[in-house]
């Protein structure tokens, strides 16, 4: 009997459906760069400044940011040649500490990373498009209704409005879901398209800027630029450029992505760390371009007052309708990056859900579309809460100190890896292994230390996030053991 249903028990297995590789080189490339490059280059550089005393300072943070990503992203271009599958961090972790760490990772991402990331640029891009066009400006209230607000002592009437952001933000995260759920190609396609008007809006804004903007040479000085760091208060300087490296660490995340969508990247084992080598080197040209730019425009005591230095540099250096542009710019950068995240970020769901540590129907793939349908709208569902919430900037925010920690493992992975799994083929070697990661692990180390004392809440509420997934864990190995 076990001879004769075998053949058929395969037989329906490879009748299911499953991911197709229609990623190619230039697909995989622009979705790192696409998903890095959302809104938070032209906001966050104001946080920078207010740390970083002088512009060489101020510069070479931005440089020391992608130097330090660039080094991670040697160790997962290992990872990623190794592991051509979807889910990518959530497969390292669980290949180098078990399918517990791995879980605790892919949960942090599912409840809070992925949806409070696609939350945040979503609501940027609502955001900036009312902007762009007053008419569907986001504060203007569409719907009232009553509800409650807890105060210390006693219950207080509250009411509850939905705006016209909140509206734009959950159509948009809709309309990326159904693109994504539509097909690869149609998601790529769009992801491509938002990066390449990125390129040409972001190329646009630093020729123009030095050729013919209103901006002064001046302001990129470097005189006393190193006094920071050789003065008696040089821990101080350190602890500053720890949390200026909050900010920037924000601006570049998102080259990871790749790694999710392994598993539809056509030849991987060359095109993945190739294209993360490649993507990140881009971002890095990029921001040290657009950055400059902005000090060219201003001095750098005007970039720390201002938290839309976008905004306001392009109205310093050509005109208010320049600015008008790019808030428009903003508006599809941002909904070129959450589309990134949308396409990405459900293939961790999917992982998940194959090893049965998470809802069996997230594993669904679509018998048409042949993408995970179900993790698609799933992920879309949370992400609509959140940006409902109000909340997903600081949910974000707690989910950093995890992520970067998450960067610290897999670069780790390695070094387990190779030890332990010396037989596996290695289409790619990590550059500089084991002097660069190492460095990476001790840099990045000291980082999450600096951050535990300085921003002790953030750690924490990241901590307990991970923690609320532990009974969910629990229950669904032990579900997989009756199956």
């Amino acid at each position: 009997m076990d001879a004769t249903t075998a053949p058929v028990t395969i037989a329906k297995e490879s009748a299911a459906p499953a991911l197709v590789r229609g990623i190619t080189f230039l697909d995989a490339t622009l979705l790192i760069i696409g998903g890095v490059i959302g809104s938070a280059i032209f906001l966050t550089p104001s946080d920078v400044a207010a740390q970083m005393r002088t512009p060489l300072l101020f510069l070479l943070v931005w440089a020391a940011g992608g130097i330090v990503t660039l080094i991670s992203g040697l160790a997962f271009a290992e990872l990623g040649a190794m592991y051509p599958e979807a889910g990518g961090q959530y497969i390292y972790l669980r290949e180098a500490f078990g399918d517990f760490a791995a879980f605790l990772y892919g949960w942090l991402m599912f409840i809070a990373g992925n949806s409070g990331g696609i939350a945040a640029i979503i609501v940027a891009f609502a955001q900036y498009t009312g902007k762009a066009f007053p008419k569907v400006a986001a504060e203007k209230i569409l719907l009232t209704l009553p509800g409650i607000t807890f105060h210390a002592r006693h219950l207080a009437a509250r009411s509850w409005h939905l705006t016209m952001g909140d509206a734009m933000s959950v159509g948009g995260i809709v309309f990326l879901t159904l693109i994504n759920i539509w097909g690869l190609r149609r998601g790529v396609f769009l992801q491509n398209v938002s990066t390449w008007l990125k390129y040409a809006a972001l190329a646009a804004f630093v020729v123009f800027g030095f050729a013919i903007g209103k901006g002064s040479w001046s302001n990129i000085h470097f005189a006393g630029g190193l006094a920071q760091v050789t003065t008696p208060s040089f821990p101080a300087f350190m602890s500053a450029m720890g949390v200026a490296f909050i900010a920037v660490f924000w601006c570049y995340d998102g080259w990871v992505y790749v790694s999710w969508v392994a598993g539809e990247v056509r030849q991987p084992q060359r095109n993945v760390p190739r294209s993360l080598i490649i993507g990140i080197l881009s971002i890095i040209v990029i921001y040290m371009l657009v950055n400059a730019a902005y000090l060219y425009s201003m001095p750098l005591e005007g970039i720390a007052a201002t938290n839309a230095i976008g905004e306001v540099s392009a109205r310093m250096m050509f005109s208010p309708f320049a600015a008008y542009l790019l808030s428009l710019v903003i508006a599809i950068s941002s909904l070129g990056a959450a589309g990134s995240c949308v396409l990405s970020g459900a293939r961790v769901s999917y992982a998940m859900a194959i090893d049965k540590l998470f809802f069996h129907k997230m594993a669904e793939v679509h018998p048409r579309f042949r993408t995970p349908w179900f993790a698609l709208v799933t992920q879309g569902v949370m992400a609509s809460l959140i940006a409902l919430s109000g909340s997903y900037d600081q949910i974000y925010t707690y989910c950093v100190f995890g992520m970067v920690l998450s960067y610290v493992s897999c670069v780790v992975a390695v070094f387990i890896l190779r030890r332990r799994r010396p037989e596996l083929p290695r289409p790619y070697r990590c550059h500089g292994y084991p002097w660069l990661p190492a460095i990476y692990v001790l840099l990045i180390g000291g980082w999450l230390c600096n951050t535990l004392v300085k921003r002790p809440s953030e750690a924490l509420a990241c901590v307990g996030l991970m923690s609320i997934g532990v009974p969910w864990y629990v229950y669904w190995k032990r579900s997989a053991k009756t199956i």
